[in-house]
């Protein structure tokens, strides 16, 4: 069985060293980048199969490369768990805005991060099959959802959704009318282990809402509960 790869973008030894010694020892493959602009010289190069991101590196900081790696097409698919020393919601937020899978806080449990890898990469697996129920393209009055394309044509044109935005819309679409909570939301979208934060769930569904155009009004919030879809 092929060892998986994980990179390590952190420039502390210390951390280094504890968590190259871990994840190996979980049978992982692991490279360690003490900078950003190498991850990403090292990334595009030979893709990883997940990023260990820390926020706050020299030069290059670890939200620029995340941001850097979800707008390109040859590495937005590859899982980053962002490592930070700030636990406040207002840094977790911004990282899962960025297309970040997960976050884990310093300091942290060496068997907590290798359980938050194999779930991050557990979902990457699942995402790559492909439910066999969600391949259906979804039209309605303008708005058209292509599942097997991950894209969204909004009269005539194509929506520059993220991922995340798209994985929201689609599984929203698929029940129109249905409530569902933002928990539900996001592990509808993402899966049952992913961490779930009412401001970053809320804040994605303004950006989605903005870049549907009118049809954005299709996503309606229910106070107290959470949001549908209605044609």
């Amino acid at each position: 069985m092929t060892r998986e790869t994980i990179l390590v973008v952190e420039d502390e030894p210390d951390i280094q060293e504890l968590i190259t010694y871990n994840l190996t020892r979980e049978g992982f493959t692991v490279s360690v980048i003490g900078s950003g602009e190498e991850a990403l010289d090292a990334i595009r190069g030979e893709p990883p199969g997940l990023v260990l991101l820390d926020l706050m590196l020299p030069g290059l900081d670890g939200r620029e490369v995340c941001r850097e790696l979800k707008a390109d097409a040859e590495t937005r698919n590859i899982p980053v768990i962002m490592l930070t020393a700030r636990g406040e919601e207002a840094d977790i937020v911004s990282g899962l805005e960025l297309g970040a899978d997960d976050y884990v806080t310093k300091p942290f449990s060496p068997k907590v991060l290798a359980a938050r890898v194999r779930a991050v990469l557990r979902r990457r697996a699942a995402s790559a099959a492909g439910p066999t129920d969600q391949g259906e393209v979804l039209r309605f009055a303008g708005l058209v959802i292509h599942p097997g394309r991950h894209e969204v044509i909004v009269d005539g044109e194509i929506a520059p959704l993220s991922s995340t935005e798209f994985k929201i819309l689609h599984f929203l679409a698929r029940r129109p009318s249905w409530v569902f909570s933002r928990r539900q939301i996001v592990q509808g979208a993402h899966g049952e282990d992913h961490p779930v934060l009412d401001r970053s769930i809320d804040v994605q569904i303004a950006s989605l809402r903005r870049k549907l155009g009118e049809h954005g009004r299709c996503v309606e919030t229910v106070r107290g509960v959470g949001y549908k879809f209605t044609e």
